[in-house]
């Protein structure tokens, strides 16, 4: 038999015996991926009457379906429609906001290449009409989660243009940057870092 959690993942029963811990408990990553955590801050924010902000569905076009039974469909063949822009986006205080979110295991650095051409276009029209716009930068084996102004990322997506270094270092995320406090209602406050800087 198989047991999901509530979010559609598998559950797996650890084959280790219990054992004492013996280091700090990091309650940061209980098995969520930083797009589980967002939405459940998003959602935490449109209950408490504090932003309404949504991931935004990826535009496909189905080709090819195959109905193996008349209640279940199976998607056998299917295209992007167009370029995504960005992960998420929704209205704060009356102003537009507009962010994507990218994780990395990397310890030093974070790829600019985890970005497309057309997403930093999107977030320079977003910032030119005067919206809050970011990314939200995971280091996922720090636990660490950033805000970085997309002002910021320009300025290191320039220099990648520039045949100049093709990644942001961990210490400019953390300049730059702003880190968020992870909580459990909401779980990545970033509402909190919008209201300090915009």
């Amino acid at each position: 038999m198989t047991i999901r959690y509530p979010n559609g993942k598998v559950f797996q029963a650890s084959s280790n015996s219990p054992s004492k811990k013996t280091g700090p408990t990091l309650y940061g990553n209980r098995g969520m991926s930083l797009e589980d955590d967002l939405h459940d801050s998003n959602m935490y924010y449109l209950h408490q009457g504090i932003a309404v902000v949504h991931k935004k569905p990826t535009p496909i076009q189905i080709v090819e379906v195959h109905y193996p039974k008349r209640s279940a469909a199976v998607i056998k063949e299917a295209y992007f429609k167009q370029a995504s822009t960005t992960d998420f986006n929704g209205v704060y205080k009356g102003r537009y906001i507009d962010f994507e979110a990218k994780e990395t295991k990397n310890k030093t650095s974070f790829p600019l290449q985890n970005f497309h051409e057309h997403q930093i276009q999107h977030m320079r029209q977003v910032v030119k009409q005067n919206g809050i716009c970011f990314v939200i930068l995971m280091f996922s084996l720090f636990n660490e989660v950033y805000l970085l102004p997309a002002d910021k990322l320009f300025h290191y997506w320039d220099r990648k243009e520039s045949g100049e270094r093709k990644s942001i270092t961990k210490q400019e995320v953390e300049r730059d940057g702003y880190l968020i406090p992870q909580g459990y209602q909401p779980r990545i406050d970033y509402i909190k870092i919008i209201d300090m800087y915009y």
